[in-house]
């Protein structure tokens, strides 16, 4: 087959067409701008967290929520943990790159208040690639971890653990390579598998995929679960009694695997009906509502090992007619 000029047909080609973006760990404003617009095409399909959501191109991107972030963080760096490429089921090329915003929170974000201290947002990006640069970007960044570090947490407490979520504990996670069918199998398989939990605990067969010891690190206002039994109680539990017709099938997101690890963007949103009490502390009235979810998994030998999740809540909680900045304001 002839190859198209500029066309990424590996992973690795694919991960130098955002190589740019890596001035971001110690850069300013301007060389952050100039790496934006090497990277995503002028016209970029452009998709952030509630309230950003839609901005298309570099410059909404920059204007909207990096030159914000930097005028909160004057030495802002972007630190990566995981960086990984590969086909989804469609043929699309996507990189996932997994990390997180440090600097000094010395000015408000929307309208979060500064700490003057060391501050540090959790971020995970996909960027799907054509032609060598990005058209598309789907990325949650972790804004209520900032409201928590600020001291104006405005929803319920989580059940997980609140921490600083690490990188890979193998430490490889920006040194991923190799055929990654085998990952994709076994996570696909899960996520099957999850997809059967109206049939019950067992219909699940959680302890088939997942390691004894496994890590489920969700977002601020969930936390992190540890082993089987934690990801139960402290996450899977509560979001199943409060919405127990949730889908968990990949059709409609994007599923990909490198090496050891998958990485899923479903921005557009798993689809489900908020019909039961306990899930983040909100009554079920019937409310419908879609779920924008971006993850990693690392598998290890034949088990999930450990899952970094972003959720967007306050997308959740827009939907529920509740104003979460509004409820931070009130504590200020």
């Amino acid at each position: 087959m002839e190859r198209k000029e500029g066309l990424p047909v590996t992973s690795e080609e694919a991960k130098r067409a955002v190589s740019a973006l890596s001035v971001m760990q110690g850069c300013d404003a301007g060389e952050a701008r100039a790496a934006l617009d090497a990277v995503l095409t002028p016209d970029a399909e452009v998709w952030m967290a509630h309230p950003w959501n839609r901005m298309d191109g570099p410059g909404a991107l920059f204007g909207g929520a990096v030159a914000p972030l930097f005028a909160a963080m004057p030495d802002l760096e972007r630190r990566e943990t995981i960086r990984m490429a590969g086909r989804d089921a469609g043929g699309a090329m996507w990189v996932g790159v997994c990390g997180a915003y440090v600097g000094t929170f010395e000015a408000p974000i929307l309208g979060i208040p500064p700490t003057g201290r060391a501050a540090s947002m959790r971020y995970h990006e996909f960027i799907r690639i054509e032609d060598g640069r990005a058209v598309e970007m789907q990325a949650l960044w972790d804004i209520p971890e900032l409201m928590m570090q600020a001291g104006v947490w405005p929803m319920v407490p989580s059940l997980g653990r609140e921490w600083h979520v690490p990188g890979p504990m193998t430490q490889d996670g920006l040194t991923v390579s190799g055929d990654g069918a085998r990952a994709l199998r076994i996570v696909a398989d899960m996520l099957a598998h999850l997809g059967k939990s109206p049939e019950g605990e067992a219909a699940m067969r959680l302890d088939a995929f997942w390691h004894p010891r496994c890590a489920w690190y969700g977002p601020s206002g969930i936390g992190t679960a540890r082993g089987i039994r934690g990801f139960r109680r402290h996450h899977q539990v509560p979001f199943l009694n409060g919405m127990p017709d949730r889908a968990s099938g990949v059709d409609g997101g994007h599923l990909f695997g490198e090496g050891g690890y998958v990485g899923y963007t479903s921005f557009q949103g798993m689809r489900m009906t908020l019909s039961g009490g306990g899930w983040l502390g909100l009554p079920g009235a019937g409310q419908p509502l879609s779920m924008r979810s971006l993850d990693f998994w690392r598998v290890e030998g034949d088990l999930i090992r450990e899952n970094w999740v972003l959720v967007d809540l306050l997308h959740v909680y827009d939907q529920l007619g509740v104003d979460v900045f509004a409820r931070m304001r009130e504590m200020m």
